[in-house]
């Protein structure tokens, strides 16, 4: 009896909480300065207007808690967020909760239609030769396309053919979350040495038992990193999917109403929920890719009796 094995090593990373909350209390900071610095120049001219004597704790506090701000400060914001979240019924659709699961529907289904489709162009261009000389490039042409150009008439092309809703929109997200999905694969499926691939082809493995066996364990790195870049895509694609209906649902159609009425308080809530959504998903597909690699981690055998 003779074995191969092909393990994949899972590293532990140390604790990141206190360099993540340096970096979002840095963020703070910044946003607090700038804010005080685009805001202030309206409070300098009503001062003036009005012959107010100012100092600049006086300035940096009208510059916080300007109404209609340029920039509204981190704790305008977080008002925003509570009023939008905490006390709005999650039914409300001036509910932040409620757009942000219309977009998650979006997201979500974009995303897995947009994997399937990455997973099964990369397999094709793996193993046919003229798939990767005929298919790629158009794969990569495909990208150089404006996403706020291609959303519009999908939307309105869609519209025409009384198709509505999650499909358009979420076309728009796997528009966007293929791409990287494919290459990436396309990368991992081809990682393995030309060592290990002999070695199986003297022990006369199939064609199939190669990709289950060696290829597919080997692209899973790739596979996951790419899944972090597509899904994150994918919301992007979902909000701005939803630009184009008029601001009717969904994160998008707050980020338009905010801008339509001078909401920049409601846009920057719905950018931080857009953000914290994004950051979850990734981390939830970070998980399960401990796991998956923890379980190929102890090797996978491919075996062939003499």
């Amino acid at each position: 009896m003779m074995t191969a094995k092909v393990s994949i090593q899972v590293q532990r990373k140390p604790g990141n909480v206190i360099p993540v909350l340096t970096v979002v209390m840095a963020i703070i900071l910044v946003w607090y300065a700038g804010a005080i610095y685009l805001n202030s120049p309206q409070i300098i001219e009503r001062y003036e207007k009005k012959s107010i004597d100012w100092t600049v704790s006086q300035l940096a506090s009208d510059s916080w808690n300007m109404k209609r701000a340029v920039l509204p400060s981190p704790h305008q914001v977080a008002v925003e967020l509570k009023k939008t979240i905490v006390d709005k019924n999650i039914t409300s659709k001036r509910s932040l909760v409620y757009h942000a699961g219309i977009t998650l529907s979006s997201t979500l289904l974009g995303f897995v239609l947009g994997a399937g489709l990455g997973v099964i162009l990369a397999v094709g261009i793996v193993y046919v030769e003229t798939l990767d000389k005929s298919l790629m490039p158009w794969i990569i042409t495909s990208q150089t396309i404006p996403i706020l150009a291609l959303a519009p008439m999908v939307i309105v092309v869609f519209g025409a053919l009384g198709i509505t809703g999650l499909l358009p929109k979420s076309l728009i997200s796997m528009y966007l979350c293929f791409f990287p999905v494919a290459v990436g694969m396309v990368k991992g499926l081809r990682s393995p040495q030309p060592m290990l691939l002999d070695l199986l082809n003297t022990y006369s493995a199939s064609r199939w038992q190669v990709f289950w066996r060696l290829r597919l364990p080997s692209a899973a790195p790739f596979l996951f990193a790419s899944l972090k870049v597509a899904i994150a895509a994918s919301l992007v694609g979902a909000i701005v999917a939803e630009l184009p209906t008029g601001g009717q649902s969904g994160l998008g159609s707050r980020l338009l109403s905010g801008s339509y009425y001078g909401q920049t308080n409601l846009i920057w809530a719905a950018l931080i929920v857009a953000a914290v959504m994004s950051a979850g998903l990734v981390s939830l597909v970070g998980v399960i890719e401990r796991k998956v690699c923890r379980r190929l981690a102890g090797g996978q055998e491919v075996s062939h009796g003499h």
